[in-house]
């Protein structure tokens, strides 16, 4: 068999794996295919100004030979009686020479490959451009296998360089493969981190982008609740171990002012008697919750007991702030007003409004705060509203249950009517079959006179 040589093409092909952080078989198909774009190129030239369908080259295929460092081209013809197209088929006639068994409609499978001086310079730099190509193919196939099982998991980064806004960094799987870059935008950057060249950080896989797009396919976050949620869950055993389980995070990492720093509160609860869950999380001396804080830049976070009455929720998400007294005033609106002392009426509110954001953020409720002076003299229109909101929702959940009552009111008369119509299908169908079987017994009886009359007068 006829073959192109490539001088050392095992050397090559590790040498690419090494650089590209690919395995050799990747490499391997990549160089396939960009030979085979050589060889089309080759034949595009020798059939100059010859319609070429997307599919007209589909059955050539590339054979690598490492051993005698080169390669093949090998193309499956069809055997016809006469040949139209040279590329995909061959002649009976012509094969019958040396198989004796060929049949019209059979493949076969020959050596077309060129000879080496005629697969010209073209056709190597064809060959050329197409492997970069398909190397890159193989790099984003590669890691979109890899990192797709790990999107919304926590990876260790490693700052590389910096393009516009965004900083490029290493990121490595759990697998143990080689690093791989990935883009921390702009928007997804902590106001408090100091990005330097080789500087180290967790960061959270936010997406792995698919397609062919340049740059980075994997795009992480510094400001994403999921990466407060897994360094708790590193720091803290029972939390890994179930014994303490994370119900809610609300996590404002970029204020929409610069005077107000992060801050994220996090609901914690446990089904074990014997264990705090807010203690395990805060840890001895605040060990484990420094851990935290320290990889997050100093954000302040508050670690509060979840309760699955709203209410004490509601005031549990107000910390630091001491709550007075919370109202529903309205539980399917999931409203709530909270009464808090003057003198803790900043701290409940915080900042610009952040401690009452991030706790309704939590907890789900839209929550408003007044002073006991303020609700002394609101409370006769407060509790108005109350007993309106409360009467109004009395209505309609009456109103709901009154609708259900008639639809179920309804479905039992049609049951009702439709076993009445069944029972009375049963019973005429029960009294045709009686009367078949009287008319039965009447023509056996008739018969068997006749029989008897038959008898007598033999």
């Amino acid at each position: 068999m006829s073959l192109v040589s490539l001088p050392g093409l095992p050397a090559m092909i590790s040498e690419i794996s090494k650089r590209n952080n690919l395995p050799t078989t990747a490499v391997e198909e990549a160089l396939r295919e960009a030979l085979l774009k050589g060889y089309e190129r080759f034949r595009r030239s020798q059939l100059m100004g010859h319609q070429f369908p997307e599919e007209y080259f589909n059955n050539f295929e590339v054979e690598l030979d490492t051993e005698e460092e080169g390669f093949r081209v090998l193309s499956t013809k069809r055997i016809v009686e006469e040949v139209e197209n040279s590329d995909q088929q061959i002649s009976l006639k012509e094969v019958l020479e040396v198989a004796q068994e060929a049949q019209l409609g059979d493949e076969v499978v020959l050596d077309v490959t060129p000879e080496q001086k005629d697969f010209g310079r073209m056709a190597a730099i064809q060959t050329k451009q197409v492997l970069l190509q398909k190397l890159r193919d193989q790099q984003r196939k590669i890691i979109q296998e890899e990192f797709q099982d790990l999107e919304g998991s926590v990876l260790n980064a490693r700052a590389l360089r910096f393009e516009r806004q965004s900083i490029i960094v290493a990121v490595q799987s759990s697998f143990g493969q080689p690093e791989v870059e990935a883009e921390l935008p702009k928007r997804e950057q902590l106001p408090n981190d100091n990005y330097r060249a080789n500087s180290t950080f967790r960061v959270y896989l936010k997406r792995v982008r698919e397609g062919s797009q340049r740059g980075p396919q994997l795009v992480v976050s510094r400001a994403a609740a999921g990466l407060v949620v897994d360094l708790f869950s590193v720091e803290v055993p029972e939390i890994e171990e179930e014994v303490v389980r994370i119900v809610a995070v609300a996590r404002e990492a970029k204020p929409p002012s610069p005077s107000v720093g992060p801050r994220t509160k996090i609901a914690v609860d446990t089904l074990e008697r014997d264990v705090d869950p807010v203690g395990a999380c805060i840890g001895a001396r605040g060990s484990r919750i420094h851990a935290v804080v320290n990889e997050l830049r100093g954000e302040k976070i508050d670690v509060i007991r979840w309760s699955p009455d709203p209410a004490t929720y509601i005031a549990q998400a107000l910390s630091p702030a001491r709550v007075d007294q919370v109202y529903l005033i309205h539980a399917e609106e999931r409203h709530a007003l909270v009464i808090v002392a003057e003198d803790q009426l900043s701290l409940a509110i915080g900042k610009e409004g952040q401690n009452v954001r991030l706790a309704a953020r939590l907890t789900g409720w839209k929550i408003d705060i007044k002073d006991p002076e303020t609700y002394a003299r609101d409370k006769e229109a407060i509790e108005q509203s109350i007993l309106e909101r409360a009467a109004a929702s009395a209505q309609a959940r009456a109103e709901r249950e009154a609708a259900e009552q008639e639809a179920q009111a309804k479905l039992e008369a049609e049951m009702a009517a439709l076993q009445a119509e069944e029972a009375e299908e049963l019973e005429s169908t029960t009294e045709a079959i009686a009367g078949g079987e009287e008319e039965l017994e009447e023509s056996d009886q008739d018969q068997g006179a006749e029989l008897g009359e038959e008898e007598a007068l033999s």
